[in-house]
């Protein structure tokens, strides 16, 4: 079974980034954020009213701590927050998961950790987390929300909105990219938990009714990411599929195993359209199996789908492809 000292040796496989390298990671990394409908990120052109209010921590029923530790030089407490009308935390320095899962008798067996977006600094827990997950459980799909470690950021609201103000004024360039292969080092915390998620799950499959052999990821946006960076620089995890919604496009470095793969973004995403489909052109290349939707509209940060576009589509699309490619087949 994986363990976190396993997915720690595998970490330290990945390059460090030093000087200017760094730093424009850690702008990428920072500029897929949020995934309300409508979406934030007013800078790069997506409107909205952007007012964040405090929330009270909204109950987490059966939430599990993944024991993987403490986030480096950070004091401020993790706190919730409203905005674009859904619910979002910061400052998350315990990681969990929690469970969504199906009906009795309704379970196929297949299980899915959903990773939400946020740059790396928060999270967006109800739009690409919980409701997610339930349309998962709804399908029979065990679901479980990711919540992972994150990046310092200001404890007072208003100081945290000018940051995030800040850096997201460039997130929309051209020349600002996220590349999966580079980006590993940056997301260390988040794989470190994704990986202990996948352990923790296969380790009890069987409360779970689950089959440990078909246990995938979903990611949006940071993520997606995630979802990547793992599949990439940590073998042991070994998802059964993978799912990268709005996510970096560029071109990765693929395992010779690499899992199918479900990819979805929209043409007028203000941050990764127009640089290319090289992360697709990898994996056919690499002769894996992939799977890939361009809406027309959507933008960036739709979740389920945005209202009036065809990116209200990928979520049915998703679970076809699941089915037809027998992730879905009964346990009995």
């Amino acid at each position: 079974m994986m363990t976190v000292a396993g997915v720690a040796r595998g970490l330290r496989r990945i390059p460090a980034l030093t000087g200017r390298s760094a730093l424009v990671v850690g702008l990428a990394c920072a500029a897929p954020v949020l995934a309300a409908d409508p979406a934030p990120l007013g800078a790069i052109g997506i409107s909205g009213d952007d007012r964040i209010s405090p929330l009270a921590a909204p109950a987490e029923p059966g939430a599990i701590p993944l024991g993987t530790g403490g986030v480096a030089a950070s004091a401020a407490p993790e706190s919730w927050f409203r905005q674009y009308g859904t619910a979002f935390t910061r400052n998350v320095s315990s990681a969990t998961i929690r469970p969504f899962l199906p009906k009795p008798g309704k379970a196929h067996g297949a299980a899915v950790i959903v990773a939400p977006g946020g740059g790396g600094m928060f999270l967006s827990m109800e739009a690409e987390g919980w409701r997610v997950a339930r349309a998962l459980a709804d399908h029979g799909i065990a679901a479980f929300v990711l919540k992972y470690r994150t990046r310092p950021t200001p404890a007072g609201e208003a100081e945290f909105k000018s940051a995030m103000d800040a850096m997201f004024a460039n997130a929309g360039r051209r020349d600002n990219r996220m590349r999966p292969n580079a980006a590993a080092a940056r997301v260390s915390d988040a794989m470190t938990d994704a990986a202990a998620a996948f352990a923790l799950i296969r380790s009890r499959a069987g409360e779970w009714h689950i089959d440990p052999a078909r246990v995938g990821m979903i990611g949006f946006s940071a993520g997606a990411m995630v979802t990547m960076t793992t599949t990439l620089a940590i073998p042991e995890a070994k998802p059964a599929f993978i799912a990268p919604i709005y996510g970096s496009m560029e071109a990765v470095t693929v395992p010779a195993d690499a899992p199918p793969m479900f990819a979805v973004l929209a043409a007028d995403d203000p941050l990764f359209s127009h640089k290319g489909l090289g992360l697709i052109d990898s994996w056919q290349q690499a002769g894996r199996q992939v799977e890939f939707h361009l809406y027309q509209h959507g933008g960036h940060g739709f979740g389920m789908g945005k209202k009036g576009t065809t990116s209200t589509g990928w979520f049915d699309a998703f679970i076809l492809w699941l089915d037809t490619n027998g992730f879905l087949k009964p346990t009995h």
